[in-house]
């Protein structure tokens, strides 16, 4: 079979991966940083571009498209938020990165929901551990860059968290997701439980108020109690933060009663970032990671989170009443 390629000797074809001559355009900077923690020098990069794409770009040019990212890091790490937010989340993505060798770093992310119900990633940290510190810190510069009044913070398993939290935002709630809970719960029972106790735990938050739930909590307490007593007692111990997705409006209460909206936004960023294994540097890590949040918080940028904007005039009441 003969093929026969198109020739274009009038230089009208364009690629619809990259448009001609866009220096700035998002993915071609996705592109070049994927490059560079592959391990391909600036000349490399030059040269690859220039035979795929047909883009010319010397490695100096290269080199200031990478610093021009960095100086947007700085910036918009410092930039201000918003005085009020509905919703704080926080979670991790664990990587590989090297510094003098390779190991896992976890990059800490901060998403937040303002109270019309449009959703951004306010921040983000590498560090080499997940502990409360770590998070104690990138709390503190919330607080800096102008974020005063929080109805609701979501996170799970940092001990500690909590407290710091009220450190700086003393009349927020603090929901323990609760999805992590029961994923917990479950790897603590025998396998042959494992349903049965999954579905008496849907009696505590698969409702729509407290009272509700606490009947639903009495009846798993007193049926499992005998059986597996550390379980019981941990899930009444944590009762309090379990349940405190229940004293908001009822269209937004499967949103915030776990992460998985910011562990969603994780596993989208974490696909990405699997393609290229170890990134080479803290730097790098910075680098990648942001130029994937600036993708998501422009897409979100106009589309309000499912059920927020039925909330909307409860959710002004409720930061009427908590911080007038």
């Amino acid at each position: 079979m003969n093929l026969k390629i198109p020739r274009d000797r009038e230089g009208r074809f364009r690629t619809k991966l990259i448009e001609p001559y866009k220096r700035r355009d998002m993915d071609l900077e996705d592109l070049i940083l994927g490059m560079f923690a592959s391990g391909m020098s600036l000349r490399s990069v030059s040269q690859a571009l220039e035979s795929i794409f047909e883009l010319k770009y010397s490695p100096s040019t290269i080199s200031q498209i990478s610093q021009i990212t960095e100086e947007e890091i700085n910036s918009w790490k410092k930039r201000k938020l918003k005085k009020r937010y509905t919703l704080i989340m926080l979670d991790g993505m664990w990587l590989s990165v090297r510094r003098n060798t390779t190991a896992k770093e976890v990059v800490l992310f901060v998403l937040g929901i303002d109270e019309n119900g449009y959703r951004e990633i306010l921040d983000f940290e590498v560090n080499p551990s997940e502990g409360v510190e770590s998070y104690s810190e990138i709390i503190r510069r919330l607080y800096e860059r102008g974020v005063r009044e929080v109805l609701l913070f979501v996170a799970d398993g940092v001990v500690g968290l909590e407290e710091r939290i009220k450190e700086y935002f003393p009349k927020a709630d603090f929901q323990s997701c609760i999805v992590h809970k029961i994923r917990n719960t479950l790897s603590k029972v025998r396998a042959k439980d494992r349903k049965e106790i999954a579905d008496d735990l849907k009696r505590i938050y698969q409702v729509s108020n407290k009272k509700e739930a606490l009947k639903g909590f009495e009846i798993f307490k007193k049926k499992w109690s005998s059986k597996y007593p550390n379980v019981v007692k941990s899930w009444e111990r944590e009762l309090y933060k379990l349940l405190a997705f229940l004293k908001y409006p009822e269209p937004i209460q499967r949103v915030v009663y776990t992460t998985n909206l910011i562990e969603r936004t994780i596993k989208e960023i974490r696909r990405r970032v699997k393609v290229i294994g170890a990134l080479p540097s803290v730097k790098s890590v910075e680098k990648f990671v942001y130029l994937r949040v600036a993708m998501l918080n422009d897409r979100w940028s106009n589309r309000i989170v499912n059920g927020f904007l039925e909330a909307r005039e409860e959710i002004r009441e409720m930061f009427l009443g908590r911080y007038s």
